[in-house]
């Protein structure tokens, strides 16, 4: 029997597991060639695995919820297309030495519903929930624990580390005796009302929240706002629009062009792109703007255009339209959300004024942009002043005051705001 072996894919430079959200395809049905056979989840993004092969999927050598590691065989298809009775032995049992460490990676999801890993604000793979649970670690002790993962995920050896530094330290004090400073406070318990709907979160919705918390919990946020005078650069658009969608098939918003205003910032005042490693500034060399996009069912991705200062408007505008579609029909791939320096967050297009939104960690800024509205503005001119109907736009940006001061700040969104005003209407498109 000619069968071919189907292995979990490298899904990014930093990716080393995935967990196996559903199977499309059970034992003995057929397969097509380029045929989707499983769902795979990272804390990144949600794929699909194809099949290069056409056959009958043989056997699966995981359960739904299980983690494996990127290069594991997952299942096996049989090229003859003969499914009875052709089921391959099964995968030889790991050595007993190795047998204790490795079992907790072969336990479902389902087994990982314990309080103490659900009550932690920290995200924690399958993998680490299983261990926590049968280790009976604490929401309180999760918290302390330091990660070495990706965005400082606690991962399987941070865990086994210290569960061994733990065995060898006395018994913790009771809680009268600690200090309050020693761990946060549980949050309050939230009273459910007759007729009130309970709605669990979803997987995206849950890696949203504990990004959100533990980045307010690494750095002080400080936001500073201005006012963009953008009335020629409305115009501009008004005026290019339906001939640039009709020659380039693509429509273009302010998007390409909020992007382009905040590399050339960066550049101007390359002390915004950084990022904290301890003690340690980490100044980029790239500028990889991030720009939040809305998907359905109101959550949350931020795919990064790498580069985007060595990029003109039409690239650009190329590449933000093509994030923004993949976004939303959940193709992109883990790369593709990484190694951003810096964020924009257009709220505008929600008819939003203007907003403090909170740093996507590791990087210490994100832009936001409100609504432009028509107001009344007064016009400084040398014959005098005078008062004129506008199309103004508040900008704002929240910084880390780690390493970001408001001098740095305000002359960064200064920048900014003049890149926007003084927009170049004649440049070819």
């Amino acid at each position: 029997m000619a069968t071919f072996e189907i292995v979990m894919p490298k899904l990014g430079e930093s990716i080393i597991e995935a967990t196996i959200i559903k199977w499309l395809k059970q034992e003995g049905e057929k397969v097509a060639e380029d045929e989707a056979i499983a769902e795979i989840a990272t804390d990144k993004v949600d794929s699909e695995i194809p099949s290069p092969v056409e056959g009958v999927m043989a056997q699966l050598l995981f359960k739904e919820g299980e983690v494996v590691p990127v290069g594991k065989t997952i299942a096996v298809i049989d090229l003859d297309g003969d499914s009875a009775g052709s089921k391959p032995p099964a995968a030889k049992p790991e050595k007993p030495a190795k047998e204790a460490e490795k079992k907790p990676a072969r336990e479902t999801v389902a087994t990982t519903a314990k309080p103490a890993a659900a009550a932690t604000s920290r995200f924690l793979s399958p993998l680490v929930k299983n261990i926590a649970a049968q280790e009976k670690i604490s929401a309180e002790e999760l918290e302390t624990i330091p990660g070495t993962g990706k965005d400082n995920r606690i991962t399987k050896d941070d865990l086994m580390n210290w569960l061994q530094s733990r065995s060898q330290k006395p018994a913790p004090a009771p809680p009268a005796a600690r200090t309050t400073s020693a761990a946060a406070p549980p949050p309050p318990a939230v009273r459910v009302a007759a007729g009130d709907e309970v709605v669990e979160m979803d997987r995206m919705r849950q890696l949203i929240a504990s990004h959100m918390v533990r980045s307010m919990q690494t750095s002080p946020h400080v936001t500073s706002f201005v006012e963009a005078d953008v009335t020629e650069l409305v115009r501009w658009r008004e005026r290019i629009k339906d001939s640039f969608r009709q020659r380039e098939n693509i429509k273009i918003t302010f998007t390409p062009v909020f992007i382009e205003a905040i590399a050339k910032a960066l550049r101007d005042h390359p002390g915004v792109n950084v990022s904290v490693d301890g003690t340690r500034i980490i100044r980029h060399k790239n500028v990889n703007v991030g720009m939040a996009v809305a998907l359905p069912g109101y959550n949350l991705i931020v795919p990064v255009i790498r580069q985007a200062d060595q990029k003109n408007l039409i690239g650009i505008t190329r590449e933000v339209n093509d994030l923004a579609e993949r976004a939303r029909a959940g193709k992109l791939v883990p790369d593709e959300i990484m190694e951003g320096t810096i964020s924009l967050t257009n709220l505008g297009s929600f008819g939003t004024l203007m907003g403090s939104p909170i740093i996507n960690q590791p990087q210490t800024a994100i832009v936001a942009t409100g609504i432009i509205r028509k107001r009344p503005v007064v016009i400084e001119t040398p014959a005098g002043d005078s008062i004129a109907i506008r199309h103004v736009m508040i900008a704002s940006l929240t910084f880390d005051h780690r390493v970001i001061d408001g001098a740095l700040a305000g002359d960064f969104l200064n920048s900014f705001v003049k890149y926007l005003e003084h927009f170049d209407t004649n440049q070819p498109l």
